[in-house]
């Protein structure tokens, strides 16, 4: 079992009602599934913070960054 866990909950996130802790059965499957949604957000969220996957031992997170202005 690998999770995705977001490092902030931004109020995007909240609004869209993610959960902060996402898990799937393999780490493949996390991988896609976490850059999916950090390219998707970095996309076509409001664009005050960036997203981005990093590996955290056999876990990911999602980095959430305030984007500089």
């Amino acid at each position: 079992m690998t999770t995705v866990t977001f490092t902030k909950m931004c109020g995007c996130l909240k609004k869209e009602s993610i959960e902060q802790v996402q898990k799937f059965d393999s780490k493949d499957e996390a991988l896609i599934k976490a850059t999916d949604m950090a390219n998707s957000m970095n996309e076509n969220y409001c664009k005050k913070h960036s997203f981005s996957v990093v590996e955290d031992g056999d876990n990911l997170l999602i980095q959430v960054d305030m984007n500089k202005c």
